[in-house]
């Protein structure tokens, strides 16, 4: 089993925190972020982060020697956290769906 490189794990998590911080997102006639592209590509990413944890949890249990425990676990993290932070964004877009739903006309 390898060794992980801590360093290396910190420049991917910087350049993800990057990437995330200045997500490329269409805009639109208006001047504004198209919010169902951003959502989309939001949802998108976190569906890939997923699928790779899978990927690397299968490998692991097949015996693949290139894959350390280490990694695996940072990439179920990984994919965990992000799950949850796009539940989270559900959770207030229906808050506000119903705020605005019960709101007086």
């Amino acid at each position: 089993m390898s060794e992980m490189n801590v360093n290396q794990v910190l420049a991917q998590m910087r350049a993800m925190s990057l990437e995330a911080g200045s997500g490329k997102v269409e805009e639109t006639g208006s001047g504004g972020a198209d919010f169902a592209a951003m959502l989309k590509q939001t949802i998108g990413t976190v569906n890939d982060t997923q699928q790779t944890a899978g990927k690397m949890t299968a490998a692991f249990e097949s015996g693949d020697t290139n894959v350390s425990l280490a990694e695996v676990m940072v990439a179920s993290q990984k994919a965990s956290v992000s799950f949850q932070a796009m539940l989270q964004v559900r959770n207030k877009l229906v808050d506000a769906y119903h705020d605005v739903m019960n709101m007086p006309m």
